[in-house]
C-alpha cells in the first residue's frame, strides 16, 4: 500500500511514516523544505514537495498513493490566543482539506483519511457522549467541522471512502503543550483552574498514529472517536505528571484569574469536559491503543524527559 502523508513532519504525521514503514508500506510524506525532506527520509519515507493549497501539486505528489491522509495542522504555539492566531489552522482545515480531497479524486484514491478533535462535538454537561453527538457552538471548532463535511461530501462526489479519526486531546514527549504541562508543573507555577475537575478523553501521539494506520489498512466511511479507555481529569492527568516528575502538586487559579491570564478560550477549555468513547473505534478497526490510559503513558513521555533533562526546575 501506498500511503500520502499531509503533515508528514508534525508530531503525528512522523509517527504514521515510521509506522507505516514498519508494516511494510510505503509511505510518502508531504513537505516544503530540505529539513523537511530529511526528517520523512530519516524515518524511511520518500518526501514530496507540494503545496496544501494547491490540488494540482497536490495530485503530482501523490501519484501512486491509494491512500490519502490530512494530519495537517497549525495549531498556535501559544496559550492566550486570538482568532488571528487559528487562521492558518482554519485554512488548512478548509482549503487544504478540500485540495486534498481534490487530488486524491484525480489520482483514483481508494480512501481518505481526516484528523478531528473530540471536543467539536460535545453531550450534556459532563455526560459521556459518542460520534453522534451534536457539534459544539464554537468559532475554534467551526472550522474542524467544516473540514468533516468537506471531506464527507467529496467522498460522496467522487466515490472514495472517507474517514474522520476525532483524536482526544493527544500528549507526547515532543508535543507543545505536553511540554508546556510538564514546565509549569515543574516550576511550580497555577496550571488547574478552579479545582481542575473538567474531565477529558486523552490520546498518546503514539496511539493517534497506529488508530491512523489502522484505518488505512481497513479503510470505510464514517466518523469515529480515537481516544484511550478511560477519561481523566485534569486534576489527575496534572497529578500524575507532577508527581511522576517529583514536583509539587499542581497550583489552583480561580476561573477569573484564568480568563485575565490566559484568555476566554483557554479558560474555557480547561473548565469544559469531553468525556467519550474509542468503543466504536475497536469495535470496528479490532484496534487497541498501547497506552491504555494517561498513567501508562506519561511514563513513557517522563523516560523521553529524563534522557534529554527536560524540563527544567525554576532557577535552573
Amino acid at each position: 500500500m501506498r500511503v500520502f502523508v499531509a503533515g508528514a513532519t508534525g508530531v503525528v504525521g512522523r509517527r504514521l511514516v515510521r509506522q507505516l514503514v514498519a508494516r511494510g508500506h510505503a509511505a510518502v510524506g508531504l513537505v516544503r523544505t530540505e529539513e523537511g525532506e530529511r526528517t520523512v527520509r530519516s524515518l524511511g519515507g520518500e518526501p514530496r514537495r507540494a503545496n496544501l493549497f494547491d490540488a494540482d501539486s497536490l495530485a503530482k505528489a501523490a501519484d501512486g498513493c491509494s491512500v490519502v491522509v490530512h494530519v495537517a495542522t497549525a495549531i498556535p504555539m501559544k496559550v492566550r490566543t486570538t482568532s488571528a492566531d487559528w487562521a492558518m489552522n482554519d485554512r488548512i482545515r478548509r482549503e487544504g482539506t478540500a485540495c486534498l480531497t481534490t487530488a486524491a479524486a484525480r489520482v483514483g484514491a481508494g480512501a481518505y483519511l481526516q484528523q478531528g478533535v473530540v471536543w467539536a462535538v460535545r453531550g450534556l454537561p459532563g455526560a459521556t457522549f459518542d460520534e453522534d453527538a451534536s457539534p459544539v457552538s464554537d468559532a475554534i471548532l467551526a472550522s474542524a467541522l467544516d473540514g468533516e463535511r468537506i471531506a464527507r461530501e467529496a467522498g460522496a462526489a467522487h466515490g472514495f471512502r472517507a474517514a474522520v479519526l476525532r483524536c482526544g486531546t493527544f500528549y507526547s514527549a515532543d508535543g507543545f503543550h505536553t511540554r508546556m504541562f510538564g514546565q509549569t508543573v515543574a516550576r511550580g507555577r497555577p496550571v488547574l483552574v478552579d479545582s481542575g475537575t473538567a474531565v477529558w478523553s486523552w490520546i498518546h501521539a503514539d496511539d493517534v498514529a497506529s488508530a491512523f494506520l489502522a484505518a488505512c489498512e481497513w479503510p470505510k466511511s464514517g466518523v469515529w472517536h480515537v481516544v484511550d479507555d478511560r477519561p481523566a481529569s485534569l486534576s489527575d492527568y496534572l497529578g500524575a505528571l507532577a508527581n511522576k516528575l517529583g514536583a509539587a502538586p499542581p497550583r489552583r487559579l480561580p476561573r477569573w484569574l484564568a480568563r485575565l491570564a490566559l484568555g476566554r478560550s483557554a479558560a474555557e477549555l480547561l473548565t469544559s469536559s469531553f468525556p467519550t468513547s474509542n468503543g466504536r473505534f475497536r469495535s470496528d478497526f479490532a484496534w487497541r491503543p498501547t497506552y491504555p490510559t494517561y498513567a501508562e503513558g506519561l511514563d513513557e513521555v517522563v523516560a523521553s524527559w529524563r534522557v534529554e533533562g527536560f524540563p527544567r526546575r525554576a532557577g535552573a
